[in-house]
């Protein structure tokens, strides 16, 4: 695997969050498959979802008064 086709730590955090809100560029959408694991993605995507919902159930119990 040459240097180009390998995605940074950055690149796949930025590719994750894109494409979780659905604005991945055809590009970096290419760049991402031609990758020779999936398991990064996978793990990032996973991790993403876990903050996400973790931060919603947040903001629900910050703004929502306790009974």
């Amino acid at each position: 695997m040459n240097k180009e086709n390998k995605t940074g730590w950055f690149s796949l955090i930025i590719s994750v969050c894109a494409a979780a809100f659905g604005v991945q560029s055809r590009k970096n959408l290419d760049r991402d498959f031609n990758q020779r694991s999936i398991l990064p993605f996978i793990l990032a995507g996973v991790i993403f979802t876990a903050l996400f919902i973790f931060a919603v159930i947040s903001v629900v119990s910050l703004v929502l008064p306790e009974s």
